[in-house]
């Protein structure tokens, strides 16, 4: 559940900057290869560029019949894909919990009425397992779709559950992770046990715990949360 609200967290602050992406102005990223127009090719990128903007207008991300600037489909698709992942998490919640569907609402508010719920879905481990990997999934996306490489800093000291020196600051999650794959707790309710691409995580809180633990200092730590250079794992 820690890792649910700091991935939900992340979702939160990044999805209303991909509306930002389709403002006029903004450039994509530049094609890998330059190719030649294959025959019929102009016909169908009208077509895409009327179904993006139709997305676009769906979401309100643009006023009805403004179409002057390039659409960008592959952030119009992640606009897509995000809200309605969102949208059919909340309801798998819901109605798994056996609430009311719930109300409509923009994303952000969808994101935050599901991380309320978080103490019910931790009672139901299979369900709790699917909220966190399905925000994680959607919080990823939303981050390449931006551009964003999540910043990692190296963290002295070792991990105290396996001994390696593995452990990395993730600023954008306030949380320090053990980037060892073959770590493993002893907390039966990690992620750890049961999610090879989870790592186990300490969030601001734990630090001092951490730092006994570990031979890191909280000091080194809380800078660690406000260096913007990435170093490599």
């Amino acid at each position: 559940m820690r890792d649910l609200a700091l991935w939900a967290a992340s979702l939160v602050r990044q999805f209303p900057e991909l509306a930002e992406e389709l403002a006029p102005g903004r450039r994509g990223p530049a094609p890998a290869v330059s190719t030649a127009p294959r025959p019929g090719q102009d016909e169908l990128i009208r077509a895409e560029r009327r179904e993006a903007l139709l997305l676009e207008q769906r979401h309100g991300l643009v006023v009805p019949g403004h179409g002057a600037a390039p659409i960008r489909l592959h952030v119009s698709d992640a606009i897509r894909d995000i809200t309605d992942g969102v949208v059919e998490l909340e309801e798998a919640v819901c109605a798994r919990l056996g609430r009311p569907r719930p109300r409509r609402a923009a994303v952000v508010e969808r994101l935050r009425r599901i991380v309320g719920l978080r103490d019910a879905v931790a009672a139901h481990p299979v369900l709790a397992r699917h909220v966190r990997d399905e925000i994680r999934r959607m919080a990823r996306r939303c981050a390449r779709t931006l551009g964003d490489a999540e910043t990692i800093v190296r963290v002295s000291g070792r991990c105290p559950w396996c001994d390696s020196v593995s452990l990395r600051a993730f600023p954008d999650r306030r949380a320090v992770l053990c980037v060892n794959p073959a770590c493993l707790c002893t907390d039966a309710a990690c992620g750890c046990q049961d999610d090879p691409v989870y790592r186990h995580l300490w969030p601001e809180e734990r630090w001092a715990e951490l730092a006994d633990a570990s031979g890191a200092r909280t000091d080194e730590i809380e800078a660690a949360m406000d260096d913007t250079k990435e170093t490599s794992c």
